[in-house]
C-alpha cells in the first residue's frame, strides 16, 4: 500500500485545523483519515486532532483480517460515533470547548474494496482514467439547495453560504453518519482531502497532477496547487494506491 500525505495551514488562515492520518494494517491493509475542525483556531485544531487520533486507535484495535464488509462497515461507523461521542462530551462540560466540531472522511482499503465513512464536507474521491470521482456527498447548506434545484452548480462556488455545513462531529448527541463501499482496483488513486483543496483546485486540474505514477509527490503537488490559487483555507490531502 503507497500513502502519502501533506497538510499546510495555506496563506490567509493564522492556525491550521486539519488533522489526518494514515497507514497500515494487518495484511496489507491501508487506512486513511482527514478531519477539518471549527469553532475557533484552538478549539477547531483540538476537535480535529481529538477525532483522529479516537477513529485511528478504534480501527488500528477493532481491524482484523478476513472481516466481513458487514463488519467493516460497523467499524468505521462507530469509530466516527466514538469520536463526536468524546467531542460532543467534552463541548458540553468545559466552556472553552463549547460550539467546537469537525468534519471526517475516514476509509479502510482493501485488496479489493475502499470503505468510507463520512460526515461534513471533507471528501472522497477516485481518480482513475482520467477523471476524478466523487465518492461522498457533502452535509452542507449549498448541496441541498443544488439538490433542491434552488442554485445552480455554478453558483456554488461563490455562494455565500458555501462554507456552512449541515453535520459534524461534536455538534450533537446522536451522529448520522454515511457510508459507501467501492471496488478498488490497480490503477486507480484514493484522495481524501478537506475543501482548502476542493475550493481551490478543479478536478480536471487533480487528474493532471496525479497521472505519472510518483505517488509520494502527489500530496504536495496538490497541496502546492491549492497554495497556488489562494491558499484560502487550511488544506490537507491524503492519497492511497496499490
Amino acid at each position: 500500500m503507497k500513502i502519502a500525505a501533506r497538510t499546510d495551514k495555506g496563506l490567509v488562515r493564522e492556525n491550521n485545523q486539519d488533522s489526518y492520518s494514515g497507514g497500515e494494517l494487518s495484511g496489507g491493509v491501508g487506512y486513511a483519515i482527514v478531519c477539518d475542525g471549527m469553532g475557533g483556531a484552538a478549539e477547531g485544531a483540538f476537535a480535529s486532532s481529538e477525532a483522529v487520533k479516537i477513529i485511528r486507535e478504534k480501527i488500528c484495535s477493532g481491524y482484523k483480517a478476513g472481516m466481513s464488509d458487514l463488519s467493516v462497515k460497523a467499524l468505521l461507523v462507530s469509530a466516527l460515533e466514538n469520536a463526536n461521542k468524546h467531542i460532543f462530551t467534552l463541548s458540553q462540560t468545559d466552556d472553552k470547548y463549547s460550539g467546537m466540531g469537525t468534519t471526517a472522511v475516514a476509509a479502510i482499503i482493501t485488496e479489493d474494496y475502499v470503505y468510507i465513512a463520512h460526515v461534513g464536507d471533507s471528501r472522497a474521491y477516485f481518480i482513475t482514467d482520467g477523471k476524478a470521482i466523487q465518492l461522498t456527498r457533502d452535509h452542507s447548506v449549498v448541496q441541498n439547495m443544488l439538490e433542491n434545484g434552488e442554485i445552480t452548480s455554478d453558483e456554488v462556488a461563490d455562494h455565500p453560504k458555501k462554507h456552512i455545513i449541515t453535520r459534524a462531529i461534536g455538534v450533537d448527541a446522536e451522529l448520522a453518519v454515511d457510508f459507501c463501499q467501492e471496488d478498488f482496483y490497480d490503477d486507480t488513486l484514493l484522495l481524501l482531502c478537506t475543501d482548502g483543496l476542493t475550493n481551490y483546485a478543479d478536478t480536471k486540474k487533480l487528474t493532471e497532477l496525479t497521472a505519472d505514477g510518483k505517488y509520494f509527490r502527489y500530496a504536495d503537488r496538490l497541496v502546492n496547487l491549492a497554495l497556488e490559487n489562494g491558499g484560502g483555507d487550511n488544506v490537507t490531502v491524503v492519497v492511497a494506491a496499490r
